[in-house]
C-alpha cells in the first residue's frame, strides 16, 4: 500500500494527484472526509467497483454514495440539478448532505445497484474535494471499514483493518468525526429525508422555505411518520 501523509489544512497538490492516478488505474484509496474516512473508488470502472465491494465484504445490492470537487462536477457529470436540489446545494455544499440524483450514462451499475439514482455531495473537506478534483470526476466514498464494522475518523483504525488490501492511504490526521451525511431525495418539488444525520431535517426545510417552497412543512411531517 502506498501512503501518502499530508496536512490537512495545506493539501500536497502532488502527493493527490499520484493518488488520483492510482484511482484512474483502478486502485482503491482511502482518504479523509468532513466527517469520517471513506474509500475512494473510480465509479465508472466494473473492475475498480468489484475490488471495493470484495475490500468492504459488502452485498452487491447495496449502493455505494459518491462525493464530488463541487456542484459543477456534478452537473458535469450527471446533469443539471432541479431546482429544490439545486437550491439545497447552495445552502448546504460544501457540507454533510447528501443529495439523491438520476443516475448517468457510464456509471457502473454496482454503483446504484440497478435503482437508478446515485446520493452524491460535496464535502467540507480540502483533501477530499482535491482528490475528486484531480480525478476529473465524483468518486466513491463509502466509509473505510467492513461492511458492518464501525465507521472511524482515525486513519490507524483504517490501516489496521484494511491496510493490507488497499492499494493507497491519505493520512491526513483525524477526521472531524460526528454523525454521517444526511440524505435528501429532492427530485420533484417536495423533499423526502432519505437518511437521517448531520444536518437536521428542519434545516433542510428553512432553506427551502422560502417563495415557492413555503409549504414544505408537509415533508417534515410526513417523514416524521414513516420513522425518520
Amino acid at each position: 500500500m502506498v501512503e501518502f501523509r499530508i496536512e490537512a489544512g495545506r493539501p500536497d497538490r502532488r502527493a493527490l494527484s499520484r493518488a488520483a492516478a492510482i484511482l484512474r488505474d483502478g486502485g482503491v484509496v482511502a482518504y479523509p472526509t468532513d466527517t469520517l474516512y471513506g474509500l475512494a473508488a473510480d465509479p465508472a470502472s466494473a473492475a475498480a467497483m468489484a475490488q471495493l465491494y470484495r475490500i468492504k465484504g459488502r452485498p452487491v445490492d447495496q449502493a455505494i454514495p459518491l462525493i464530488a470537487a463541487g456542484l459543477e462536477q456534478v452537473e458535469s457529470a450527471g446533469g443539471a440539478l432541479g431546482p429544490v436540489s439545486r437550491r439545497l446545494a447552495a445552502c448546504f455544499w460544501p457540507g454533510p448532505l447528501t443529495l439523491v440524483i438520476p443516475a448517468w450514462p457510464g456509471l457502473d451499475a454496482s454503483v446504484h445497484a440497478g435503482r437508478g439514482t446515485v446520493a452524491i455531495r460535496v464535502p467540507d473537506h480540502p483533501v477530499a474535494r482535491m482528490l475528486a478534483g484531480a480525478c476529473g470526476w465524483p468518486i466513491t466514498s463509502t466509509s473505510a471499514n467492513r461492511s458492518g464494522g464501525a465507521a472511524t475518523r482515525d486513519p490507524e483504525d483504517v490501516r489496521r483493518a484494511l491496510g493490507g488490501e488497499l492499494d493507497a492511504m491519505i493520512d491526513a490526521g483525524l477526521s472531524p468525526g460526528g454523525a454521517p451525511s444526511t440524505i435528501v431525495d429532492a427530485r420533484g418539488e417536495v423533499p423526502h429525508l432519505v437518511r437521517a444525520g448531520a444536518v437536521p431535517w428542519d434545516r433542510v426545510l428553512e432553506c427551502l422555505q422560502q417563495g415557492r417552497f413555503q409549504n414544505l412543512r408537509t415533508a417534515a411531517d410526513t417523514s416524521r411518520e414513516n420513522g425518520f
